[in-house]
């Protein structure tokens, strides 16, 4: 292998989180690092210009003059990228994120992966923070902006290197799961569900992808599984490794005396019935308890102490756009949060009733993900909602690449919404949106945005409206 001081990459879609989190990984290798995309938007936008790594707007094969000594291509690249066709036509060397993590920055490691259809960013991200926090310097690569490291991955020099495992698919010219690339010692599996309606047909389809998963873990090695999730136990019953359960209600790892505080979350964590760590989360929400139960498992395989592993959650603060306070303007809290899955929908809004008591919920949904902007979760969504007061739903983003029978139909969401007696409308603009929760919220409101993109600013905008009224 190359000296990678010595080595020029180019990213083809650099602006993908987990693109431009490599991008770091490689530039602290000390590759030169280039990239290009045609949407670049914060907080990786931000990232990538701290690291001085050149991004190139937009795709053109003239990028890759001279040409590269390894070209990374992401997988939202399709065939007909004119990067990517040059590449082909060149026979330059390429290679997949995963299949860079697997042959570059694995080997040598012991690889932690974390999947699971909710919750895998966070969880990566606590666990990372929970090992560094007690001195193991863990490698790690996560999917979000963690708030307690200044980036999302690190080369580190312990023994340990923490990945967030993404089912979906690799490259267009590897079409199995990503996690399959990183050959994790240490498997984490939360709750699995139907999810990237453009990449599965169905759940079993999903199931399979989890399967292989399981069947790859070697026998020495540690498989973490939420308990309480029928669909996890059946993709990991055929698990050869040591297999450990977490859950509210069952599991070898369980919480006990859970109790929502204005400040996060109190909880126990038992081992077998007995007790062993008290916690308090800095964040709000049964789903953050169950990723902690799975971070307890995973650290306390790693030789963490009840103590350390105690510190780092109690430490612990977050994610980005995961229940992220925007501001607070007039008295009405914007929050920011990923959510794009009606399961993660329902237990974003839960937690933040609980954690704004007596106040009034607005939910502001964008149809971004490719299973939501499908039909697929038509009939779900509905009962997502139940934990809001008003819902506002934005246009089906790029929803002309889609077939108008495939598609989600904002007008029947709001229709459905309505008959479980909760006020909705359909606003397709962001404009619309600003000028009508402008004038609709009042002091003791709280706005959730709910995007796996930048949803044009929105957040930003409706502070900058709620000033205007001061």
């Amino acid at each position: 292998m190359k000296d990678m001081a010595r080595e020029h990459v180019h990213l083809i879609g650099v602006g993908g989180t987990g693109m431009a989190a490599l991008a770091g990984l490689l530039h602290e290798s000390g590759c030169r690092v280039t990239g290009s995309d045609t949407e670049l938007y914060p907080p990786t936008s931000t990232l990538l210009d701290a690291m001085g790594i050149r991004v190139h707007p937009g795709y053109d094969a003239a990028h890759l003059d001279p040409a590269p000594d390894l070209v990374v291509i992401g997988n939202a690249v399709r065939r007909g990228n004119p990067e990517a066709e040059e590449v082909l036509d060149r026979r330059l060397p390429h290679d997949s994120m995963p299949g860079v993590l697997e042959r570059r920055f694995l080997p040598g490691r012991h690889s932690i992966v974390v999947a699971g259809t909710h919750g895998k960013t966070t969880t990566t991200a606590m666990l990372a923070w929970v090992l560094d926090r007690a001195g193991r310097s863990p490698g790690f690569l996560i999917g979000g902006l963690p708030r307690n490291f200044d980036r999302p991955y690190r080369l580190g020099s312990g023994a340990a290197f923490v990945l967030e495992g993404d089912e979906y698919d690799t490259a267009f010219f590897d079409k199995g799961p990503k996690f399959l690339h990183y050959r994790p010692d240490t498997a984490l599996v939360g709750t699995v569900e139907f999810d990237h309606a453009d990449i599965y047909r169905d759940l079993e389809e999903v199931k399979r992808a989890f399967r292989w998963l399981t069947n790859i873990v070697p026998r020495r090695g540690l498989l973490v599984r939420h308990e309480d999730c029928a669909t996890t136990r059946e993709v990991t019953a055929a698990a050869l490794a040591r297999v450990e359960g977490y859950g509210i209600g069952s599991g070898l790892w369980r919480a006990e005396g859970i109790a929502e505080t204005p400040e996060g979350t109190r909880f126990a964590v038992a081992r077998d019935g007995r007790r062993f760590l008290e916690a308090n989360l800095r964040m709000s929400g049964e789903f953050n308890v169950r990723n902690a139960l799975a971070v307890v498992a995973a650290a306390a395989e790693q030789g963490l102490s009840a103590g350390e592993i105690a510190e780092g959650l109690t430490t612990f603060d977050g994610v980005r756009r995961r229940l992220e306070i925007k501001g607070e303007v007039a008295g009405v809290v914007v929050l920011d949060d990923f959510a794009h899955h009606p399961t993660a929908i329902a237990e974003t809004l839960r937690a933040v009733r609980r954690r704004f008591v007596g106040r009034r919920v607005l939910a502001v949904l964008e149809p971004r993900s490719w299973s939501l902007r499908r039909n697929v979760f038509q009939d779900r969504l509905p009962a997502a909602f139940d934990a809001a007061d008003q819902v506002v739903l934005a246009r089906v983003f790029l929803a002309e690449a889609l077939p108008e029978s495939e598609r989600l139909d904002p007008d029947r969401l709001v229709r459905d919404l309505a008959e479980r007696g909760k006020p909705a409308r359909f606003l397709p603009g962001v404009d619309a949106i600003v000028e009508y929760l402008g004038e609709e919220c009042r002091a003791g409101d709280v706005v959730a945005f709910l995007s796996n993109g930048g949803f044009g600013g929105i957040h930003g905008k409706l502070l900058e409206a709620l000033a205007g009224r001061e």
